[in-house]
């Protein structure tokens, strides 16, 4: 039977009123809490872009000082005519300072960066370590303003991280705020570092977040234009990077020659980040057989860089200005090529050293250089139907830096705004992701994850893997005395057979247990620290602990698609 036209009508409008007025009632409930969260977030946005804006002036008021020079954008230029013995000694002092304050401040003597800041939003309720995080502030400040080879990026995120943390503390924000609250505080300083809004606040939901949910976009956002307006405030609205000339591109012909810069800036990527951790693994084996003072070790460092600059002084620091060289095409294929294998040792001696500093930017340097190189070989075969080289080095530059962060569309992206072009967006697209598809099935997905791997907390295997290293035996636990409990003679007897786990232990360790010996529930003790017999506090059951790992899954799931 037809509807007639009348009531057709009039079913549409009575929904529409139904739904505003449903739409008042939220915005009535949740609106003043909303607008205030993003108040917040525009607090924190700001906040955090001047904290990467005084970060970045500090570094260039550092490096002016201890090398003599007005203009640090040409600082490896300048180097050149500083004595040898100043080279040397400048990075020597540096690294003694940032050993003594790590000693002094970080219970393990390492700097903290964004993967602990990756670590701080999983795991942590978004919270990352406060004081460890204002030495290695101050460690990374004097090691890329003393001529460490690193980026400003990891210690601009964790001091994003550490503003976020005490927020998040005064206000008592739960997890899900929390890891809000840290992605705008990341979004503002990367946007704030670099003039790059768009990238900014993605960079803070692919890569510290590794989440796109709805409801965290808008503050992040708010807290990303924060950020940039506070950057343009103080150096304008211009790329990081500025080619005079960016050429034109053969598609049809050239495309092919991408996507293999794709693979080869792939694995350039893994050598550049295995590089660093057989660094850092090295490095740790002489400070132990030597019992060399960890404090040292940073200076030690320091001297190897120095020796390295004093012939090479395009290692030094942040690297813009050999970048931007690269993508310009003003080098020839022996230096790129030389200039790529020499700031891929220089970074792995500052990691391994334990300086302090960001893997950004060496990337960005290092994919610039063997771009370059890549470009200078490919058209130099098809010269009448190959573009300029130093689309090679652009493509390049993205490729590598987006699978050393694992983050193809935020580096993409950032790639773009440093430089202020868009013209060759697709050979840029078919590099990073051939890239980021080879790199991530060499290393743990990225470096950071694989940073966080090797201290064996599994966040690149995803929630499935790491949250059971969360939850506690005896938060799980039915303690002794529940009605549900199991006989207490029951548990001294597998306890007396060795079958117990410690209440600290995780749902990690007692997983393997239950599978093992195909058990319903497991004894819970008192941690051990004696050789005294064990108190029995109560028992874990394996039906508890799939019901508290389902939960968390759960929550997690319901936290990204929210």
């Amino acid at each position: 039977m037809a509807i007639s036209a009348g009531k057709f009508f009039s079913d549409q409008f009575a929904q529409g009123r139904d739904a505003l007025r449903k739409g008042l009632r939220v915005l009535q409930q949740r609106g003043p809490s909303q607008i205030q969260f993003w108040f917040i977030a525009l607090v924190i946005g700001i906040a955090a872009g001047f904290a990467a804006l005084g970060f970045r002036k500090s570094i260039d008021l550092l490096q002016s000082t201890l090398y003599r020079t007005d203009d640090v954008r040409l600082l490896h230029t300048h180097a050149e005519y500083l004595p040898w013995y100043w080279v040397l000694l400048i990075p020597v002092l540096g690294g003694l300072a940032v050993g003594l304050i790590l000693h002094r401040f970080t219970p393990g003597g390492r700097v903290r960066a964004v993967a602990d800041v990756i670590e701080g939003a999983a795991l942590h309720d978004g919270r990352v370590e406060t004081r460890e995080g204002l030495a290695s502030i101050a460690a990374s400040l004097i090691t890329l303003g003393s001529g460490g080879s690193s980026g400003r990026e990891g210690p601009v995120v964790h001091m994003a991280g550490v503003i976020s943390t005490w927020v998040s503390d005064r206000i008592r924000a739960d997890g899900i705020t929390g890891r809000d609250l840290l992605g705008c505080a990341v979004a503002a300083a990367v946007s704030a570092s670099f003039n790059a809004p768009i990238a900014g606040a993605l960079f803070a939901l692919e890569v510290v977040l590794r989440h796109f949910a709805v409801h965290a976009f808008a503050p992040i956002v708010v807290a990303s234009v924060a950020g940039t307006v506070i950057n343009r405030l103080e150096f304008g609205d211009v790329a990081e990077f500025s080619l005079i000339t960016p050429g034109s591109l053969q598609f049809y012909v050239e495309l092919p020659a991408f996507l293999i810069l794709g693979l080869v800036s792939g694995v350039i990527a893994v050598v550049l980040m295995r590089s660093v951790f057989w660094a850092e693994d090295v490095g740790a084996y002489v400070q132990d057989r030597t019992r060399m003072p960890r404090w040292l070790r940073p200076a030690l460092a320091g001297a190897l860089l120095g020796g390295l600059a004093i012939w090479y002084p395009h290692i030094i620091g942040v690297g813009y200005e050999t970048t931007l060289v690269a993508l310009k095409g003003n080098l020839l294929l022996h230096e790129a090529i030389v200039f790529t294998v020499l700031k891929t040792a220089a970074v792995a001696i500052t990691f391994g050293g334990r300086m302090g500093g960001g893997m950004f930017s060496p990337s960005l340097m290092v994919g610039a250089l063997s771009g370059l190189a890549f470009g200078l070989i490919a058209t130099g075969f098809i010269p009448d139907y190959s573009g300029a080289p130093n689309l090679y080095a652009f493509a390049g530059m993205g490729a590598v830096a987006a699978a050393v962060l694992g983050a193809p569309i935020s580096t993409t992206l950032i790639v773009f705004e440093l430089t202020g072009d868009w013209q060759i967006g697709i050979a840029v697209m078919v590099s990073v992701s051939m890239s980021t598809a080879l790199a991530s099935r060499l290393v743990d997905r990225s470096f950071f994850l694989t940073q966080i791997e090797r201290r064996d907390i599994h966040l690149a295997a995803g929630p499935q893997a790491y949250l059971l290293a969360m939850l506690r035996a005896g938060a799980v636990m039915r303690p002794l005395g529940d009605a549900r409990a199991p006989d207490e003679d029951a548990c001294q007897d597998m306890m007396e057979r060795g079958l117990c786990i410690d209440a600290s232990a995780t749902l990690e360790a007692a997983m393997p247990i239950f599978e093992a010996d195909d058990l319903a529930f497991v004894p819970v003790v008192a941690d051990r620290h004696g050789d005294g017999a064990p108190e029995l506090l109560g028992a874990l059951f394996h039906v508890d602990a799939l019901r508290a790992y389902n939960r968390a899954l759960a929550a997690t799931a319901a936290e990204e698609h929210s």
